[in-house]
């Protein structure tokens, strides 16, 4: 099927339509404009108007470049109109009866070689294109909105589905300069697929009162380098979308993740749909804006509360990269820093680890060699735990073992005076079991740093039910002085981030498993339609799989949820040694360094 696509008809002029439109005309596509509300059409012209305005100041459009692009976009209200068209893209609510009708009523208007494609993100391609006479050429187009932003376009293809009409497709949105996807038809396809069950958990997460929803989304954004937090990310989707995205994903896979948590039926039965209806998670100046206004639910900042307790000395033991980027951190922010690890030389080698890092602060000329040799005279290595004699706050950043560390809290119990705050670094133990092996629980809080200490501005504040007052006060202000971002949660595996992070990467390695896509596919996929930073399995392999794999036991046996059993083929590479590019190889190859 050798088309050049030079005239396109897009079907439902709303956000993605009209996205999807201005990109067809601005690569020089004759384009056909088609809705029944006439306000819609209008509304799409004077998006691509201002749109090409815009482009035109910014000099990347000639004004006479601009006249071409509005020349090759047409508006018209009945689907007769798409009879000249090679390629139909549909964009038409997310309900199956007026996708079926559309696709039957363009079947009586287009030729016969023409090739409809649907734009759901939900729906089954296979379903559609069983309503068309000829099913062959029916297939899934899945732009991401902002549609000209955007580089992701999914290409779904049934069981029905001629490879040629495939290739056609393909060969075009490369030419948009789009990077294609091939992915099979089932809902949520590739990146919704992974994107809406990791929604879906923040917002039961909040609906269970876990967190607040600004301590989820700012817990994703700094922990994981999201563009947006997961609550504010469902606001703009669309409350009422991601519901519907989720009733066709839990349809065919059973998954209790894909389940829609209650929250979202009831902010869409309210109208409380996200930003288009001015209120979601989070409330708007007006519908449509993104200009988040305070609302009852709001924190008040400076707030009085329970004071914290004083900090001026702080112990942090253990001697890798974790302890020493805490101690770095500290000691900057000017800390009196005890750097205590089994032995010292280890403790000394740490410490000579720190001095590195402020080096090449130095050379990159964040720090002044001044500030260097200030920031590491405050920390002094020992080689016993007896060092923490009289600090304020000691910092444990040992092993991710329950035994190892509650035989640590058991010393810093003896070792540290009264009223002294300790405080473990663990991503995904008990807080509580390690609080207990001390005679004082009510000082032990979680302090979860992220790695590298020094760069990532997130801490994840845990609180257990023994947890005082003045505890968790004290390190909210500490992480205040130190310029890191503290989130509040309670004492329950995986925190915020790992709890959201990790069953969204064993959800991927389930769609290998499955053979739905590859691992280059999906990487691409979460990179350019999801925003992440790394794809997943670039995550995978950086992380560690035999850290991910702990971590997801963990989750699996505290939540109990078949659905966050650890996917087998990590559990097998891991058996195999193969755990990351800390071992050269993962789920894929690493030259060892």
């Amino acid at each position: 099927m050798d088309t050049p696509f030079t005239t396109i008809a897009v079907v439902g002029l709303g956000t993605m339509g009209t996205g999807i439109a201005e990109v067809l005309a601005r690569a020089g596509r004759e384009v056909i404009g088609i809705d029944i509300d006439q306000a819609a059409a209008r509304r799409a012209v004077a998006s691509l108007e201002a749109s090409t305005a815009r482009a035109v100041r910014r000099e990347r459009l000639t004004e006479r470049e601009r006249g071409d692009v509005l020349a090759r976009f047409r508006t018209f209200s009945d689907l007769s109109a798409a009879a000249d068209a090679e390629l139909v893209i549909e964009v038409v609510p997310e309900s199956y009866a007026i996708k079926q009708q559309v696709i039957r009523d363009l079947d009586a208007v287009v030729a016969p070689g023409a090739i409809l494609a649907t734009g759901t993100n939900a729906l089954s391609v296979t379903r559609l294109a069983a309503e068309s006479l000829r099913p062959e050429r029916v297939l899934g187009l899945h732009f991401f909105n902002p549609a000209p932003a955007m580089k992701l376009v999914e290409v779904v293809s049934s069981v029905l589905t001629a490879p040629p009409a495939v290739e056609a497709v393909t060969r075009l949105a490369r030419e948009l300069g789009k990077e294609p996807v091939a992915v099979g038809d089932r809902p949520g396809f590739v990146a919704d697929g992974l994107l809406f069950g990791y929604l879906n958990q923040a917002a039961a997460m909040y609906e269970a009162n876990y967190a607040s929803r600004e301590d989820i989304d700012a817990a994703m954004r700094l922990g994981c380098g999201l563009p947006m937090g997961p609550l504010a990310l469902l606001d703009l989707i669309g409350i009422d979308t991601a519901r519907t995205v989720l009733e066709a994903m839990y349809a065919a896979s059973h998954d209790r993740l894909h389940a829609p948590a209650p929250v979202l039926g009831q902010l869409s039965e309210a109208g409380l749909t996200g930003r288009k209806a001015g209120r979601g998670f989070y409330a708007y100046a007006a519908p449509g804006s993104q200009d988040v206004v305070p609302d009852a639910l709001t924190p008040h900042e400076g707030a009085a509360g329970v004071p914290g307790r004083p900090v001026t000395a702080v112990g942090v033991a253990g001697s890798g990269t974790m302890a020493s980027g805490i101690a770095e951190v500290f000691a900057k922010s000017g800390y009196t820093v005890v750097l205590a690890a089994r032995s010292q030389e280890k403790a000394d080698t740490a410490k000579g680890r720190i001095a590195k890092s402020l080096e090449r602060s130095v050379a990159k000329g964040r720090l002044t060699a001044e500030a260097r040799d200030e920031t590491l005279a405050r920390i002094t290595p020992a080689g016993s735990l007896d060092a923490f004699a009289e600090v304020d706050l000691a910092v444990e950043a040992v092993a991710e073992d329950l035994l190892v560390k509650q035989q640590l809290f058991a010393t810093l119990d003896k070792v540290c005076k009264p009223g002294a705050v300790l405080a473990t670094t663990t991503s995904s133990l008990p807080v509580v079991s390690v609080a207990r092996a001390t005679s004082r629980p009510q000082d032990v809080v979680g302090m979860h740093f992220f790695n590298p200490a020094p760069a990532m501005k997130l801490v994840e504040v845990v609180r257990t039910v023994l947890t005082a007052d003045d505890v968790h006060a004290t390190v909210r202000e500490v992480c205040a002085k130190v310029r890191k971002h503290p989130v509040d949660c309670g004492d329950r595996a995986g925190f915020i981030v790992n709890a959201l992070l990790f069953p969204y990467l064993n959800n991927a390695i389930k769609m290998v498993e499955e053979h739905y896509a590859t691992l280059d596919d999906i990487d691409a996929a979460m990179k350019l339609g999801g925003g992440y930073p790394m794809g997943p399995f670039e995550l995978l392999d950086v992380v560690g799989l035999d850290v991910s794999l702990a971590i997801e036991k963990v989750l699996h046996q505290e939540f109990r949820d078949p659905g966050l059993a650890p996917a087998p083929l990590l559990e097998h590479l891991v058996a195999a040694g193969c755990l990351g590019r800390k071992t050269g190889r993962g789920f894929r190859e690493h030259t060892r360094r």
